[in-house]
């Protein structure tokens, strides 16, 4: 059988077509736009998101037999929120994960209801990029809108309705939302309240490797695609992606260098930081995990690549890199705030350190070392809860360096872990599926006889020794940064 996998990302879907043994079978991407209607908002309008994801389903088709088509599922990008009328049409432009304009919303949330509040109802606090604030947000600024509020959705759930007709989301993403209580799996009560919804209002709760319905006839008919072909639920892009590089066990890890960057640390059980520096979700196994999420990863290299020194051969500018633990060059890469663990949404990047003999190939350096020191910063944040972390599978588009795979294992002092197929949150997708339909009893096994690893980097001590050093005083400007802006405002 085959089963397909959608990553609704914030550039564009990714849909990919696997076998029952995890083979790609094909795959295809298209692009939609962004939108950025006033400086620091972001958003997308959802029907893009359908349209682009059907004319990409179609092609996919043409390369693979539509007949062994036995399910679909997603990873997406979370947090984005979504409003439906009485009609279920789309209210506004969904507002998404990377938009600014919630900073009064948050800081409501985190002073004046109460981070201890806020953690005891969802184990999180509100960060800007969350849907709670989002809500508040229209609530205060577009209450016309806000009364025509039917459903509330997140971007790939959105797709999944149109598909298979049900108003449905599952834990992992719905995690993100700061609407959930995610220790206990429901929707809380009490962040309804305080958001001025109601439970009738939300979306249908279950897990990831869950079947939520079945495929529209009419899409069935018009794609050549079996009527009994399962929708599943799906999961966050950083939990699909978790699943498809293999971290479903309790000790594993993986690292995302995407546009943003995230350390997902599974657990069976529940858990939450003293200071809620790290996202307490449910994973798309059914389990929990911790993550650290920095705003900007592969995205502040892509900036300074091709915005800054006007190139294109990314693999070029990193060959005269070579003396690795000496650069006395840093960069903060906060080029838009940060989250983990600062939650600063007002502190922006620089460059530190800058002298007249300073290269080309410092500042590059630079860059990929400034967000492998923001990740330390997260894994600091887990290991003071006693987590031990000795090795982590890597996946996104800043994964393919081996340099910055390199640069990786020596800051944060672990193995890191190449994947056969690195296809982050669409193979993942395409895994739940297969789980749904019942090719795999669960996630661990799927992962178990799917997943295969090529490459493992082995972190030097003697540059162990370096980073650690260079780190220490890496950890002291984020302090200056912030009081630097805030005595701007």
């Amino acid at each position: 059988m085959i089963y397909i996998g959608i990553d609704l990302g914030t550039s564009g879907v990714k849909l990919l077509a696997m076998n029952e043994t995890g083979a790609v079978l094909h795959t295809v991407t298209r692009e939609y736009p962004l939108l950025f209607p006033k400086p620091g908002w972001s958003e997308q309008e959802p029907a893009h998101w359908y349209e682009e994801s059907i004319a990409g389903l179609a092609q996919l088709l043409q390369h693979v037999d539509a007949s062994q088509v036995a399910g679909i599922s997603f990873g997406g990008q979370m947090h984005g929120l979504v409003i439906l009328d009485e009609r279920d049409e789309v209210i506004r432009p969904a507002i998404l994960w990377n938009d600014g304009r919630t900073e009064k919303q948050v800081a409501y949330l985190n002073e004046v209801i109460g981070k201890e509040a806020l953690s005891k109802y969802t184990g999180n606090i509100a960060f800007a990029g969350f849907t709670a604030p989002k809500l508040l947000w229209v609530y205060e600024n577009e209450p016309e809108n806000f009364a025509r509020i039917r459903k509330i959705m997140l971007p790939k759930d959105y797709l999944a309705y149109r598909l298979c007709g049900n108003h449905c989301t599952d834990y992992s993403d719905a995690s993100g939302m700061l609407l959930l209580d995610v220790a206990n799996k429901c929707w809380s009560e009490e962040m309804l309240s305080i958001c001025h919804v109601t439970r009738e209002q939300m979306p249908t709760l279950y897990e990831s490797y869950e079947k939520v319905g079945v495929l529209k006839p009419e899409l069935a008919k018009d794609l050549g695609l079996s009527e009994r072909c399962v929708i599943a639920a799906g999961g966050g892009d950083n939990a699909a992606a978790a699943v498809g590089t293999g971290a479903v066990k309790a000790g594993s890890c993986n690292i995302s260098l995407g546009t943003s960057g995230t350390i997902f640390i599974p657990n069976d059980a529940f858990t939450v930081d003293g200071q809620n520096a790290l996202h307490s979700f449910v994973h798309a196994n059914g389990k929990f995990h911790l993550m650290g999420c920095i705003l900007s990863a592969a995205s502040c290299n892509k900036w300074w690549m091709e915005d800054i020194l006007g190139a294109s051969d990314f693999a070029k500018e990193q060959e005269t890199i070579t003396q690795l633990g000496e650069n006395r060059v840093f960069f903060m890469p906060y080029l838009m705030g940060e989250r983990s663990p600062h939650n600063d949404a007002s502190v922006r990047g620089a460059f530190v350190g800058l002298s007249l003999d300073t290269k080309r190939a410092d500042m590059v350096q630079a860059v990929f070392e400034g967000v492998a020191f923001a990740m330390r910063d997260c894994l600091e944040v887990a290991k003071s809860q006693g987590i031990e972390i000795t090795q982590a599978t890597i996946c996104g588009g800043g994964a393919r360096s081996g340099l910055w795979r390199s640069i990786m294992a020596n800051i944060l002092g672990i193995s890191i872990v190449t994947v056969q197929t690195e296809q982050g949150p669409s193979y993942g997708g395409a895994m739940l599926a297969a789980v749904a339909c019942g090719q795999y009893e669960t996630v661990e096994k799927a992962a178990e006889a799917i997943v295969r690893y090529t490459e493992t980097i082995l972190p030097e001590p003697e540059l162990v020794l370096k980073y650690e050093a260079r780190y220490q005083q890496y950890r002291r400007l984020y302090p200056m940064m912030n009081s630097f802006y805030r005595e701007a405002e």
